[in-house]
């Protein structure tokens, strides 16, 4: 008879439209693939009401993150979990970092956490290294200042990419199929760091030059009004969509010839990989972890932070030579398969997952030092 799978509760806040969300989605549908009975608690999840996502893996616990409310609502929660217990507590985002450590203590089982980006300026990170057996980065770049920046030591700081599909093809026209306006796009959430402006300042910039092309902002945030009011002022608003009510960003990255990522700071770039992953050439700033992921000219267009004029000179190369598009389009989908694919994201958490749990007994099975799901010895067999 096998073995119970391994347990893992997927700790969460609210669930957006973003790639941290996407990532921790993936995480609850899939794991299960590698026999890991994954679940979700998050503070929201309306975003999904009309979503085909595992609904039964869900349980939505409001006031989660209310600072005067969360010791209550952990409370709860520890109860609900109290007559079958997780093996391991996932935290899902340095936001809940504090929120893991209570319920890892009140339910004595360690927990993992996930850092999807850089701490802010005056920020500390919350952990326990007596729970806290794994922190997972999204890349290279934010494991190194994530260790600058604390006390954790290196062994227990790693690296695991957000993952994308790579194989499912929807009917897409072709990048600037020659037939259609071409239609140059971001989508992520509408805050500060995504550098938004300056793709509108590139936007207006390149309708000076072909006035054949469309511009499209998908996400919904903070500086929503203040990106209007900006497309207004620089009076290309008849150019420019703004699609604020998605549920998740692949119809609309299905729209654009060219993906733009301008951000500022940026850890990595979930949704960058799913552009990439359609064969959409990628124009990004050269900040954080994207530097280390695209070679310029080769599987995606590198740009200076903060400049609107080479966004465009940039926008208007693709433009000029769909072909050349295209052809770094495919690199960056051959990228990303070979990558960052889900299922590699899976298999690297899944591994991590064990490897924290080496020595202990988890459903009557002692984990091998090699900590691999595969090599775990039933602990009644031994004796």
């Amino acid at each position: 008879m096998p073995e119970p799978p391994l347990k893992v509760l997927l700790l969460a806040g609210a669930i957006q439209v973003r790639g941290s969300s996407a990532y921790t989605l993936n995480l609850t549908e899939r794991l299960g693939r590698y026999e890991v009975d994954a679940n979700l608690v998050c503070s929201n999840a309306d975003v999904l009401k009309h979503c085909s996502h595992q609904q039964d893996r869900i349980s939505v616990y409001p006031d989660l993150q209310v600072p005067i409310w969360r010791r209550i609502v952990l409370g709860a929660l520890r109860r609900d979990l109290a007559q079958d217990p997780p093996d391991l507590i996932h935290v899902q985002s340095r936001e809940m970092a504090w929120h893991g450590i209570w319920l890892s203590r009140a339910l004595t089982v360690p927990y993992v956490l996930s850092v999807h980006d850089y701490l802010g300026p005056s920020e500390h990170l919350v952990y326990d290294l007596d729970w806290c057996q794994r922190v997972i980065t999204i890349s290279d770049s934010v494991r190194t200042e994530l260790l600058a920046r604390t006390h954790l030591p290196e062994e227990r700081v790693c690296v695991i990419s957000s993952g994308v599909d790579v194989d499912q093809q929807s009917e897409m026209l072709p990048v600037l199929d020659p037939d259609h306006v071409p239609v140059v796009g971001t989508a992520c959430p509408l805050e500060a760091v995504k550098g938004l402006p300056f793709f509108l300042g590139a936007a207006q910039r390149v309708l000076e030059r072909k006035a054949e092309a469309e511009f499209l902002i998908a996400g919904a945030g903070p500086e929503e009004a203040s990106l209007r009011r900006l497309a207004q002022s620089l009076g290309i608003v008849k150019h420019v969509t703004f699609v604020p009510n998605v549920a998740e960003f692949a119809s609309a990255l299905s729209a654009m010839d060219v993906f733009c990522l301008p951000s500022l700071r940026q850890g990595l770039g979930t949704v960058m990989f799913q552009a990439m992953a359609m064969g959409k050439p990628v124009i990004a700033t050269s900040v954080g972890g994207v530097h280390r992921v695209l070679r310029d000219n080769q599987n995606g267009l590198l740009v200076a932070p903060s400049n609107s004029r080479m966004v465009a000179e940039r926008i208007l190369e693709l433009l000029d030579d769909p072909e050349r598009a295209r052809m770094i389009g495919e690199a960056g989908r051959s990228l990303v398969r070979a990558e960052f694919s889900v299922e590699a994201m899976l298999r690297r958490t899944v591994d991590s997952y064990w490897s924290c749990l080496n020595g202990r007994a988890i459903n009557g099975v002692q984990v091998a030092s090699t900590g691999s799901p595969l090599r775990c010895r039933n602990s009644s067999a031994q004796k």
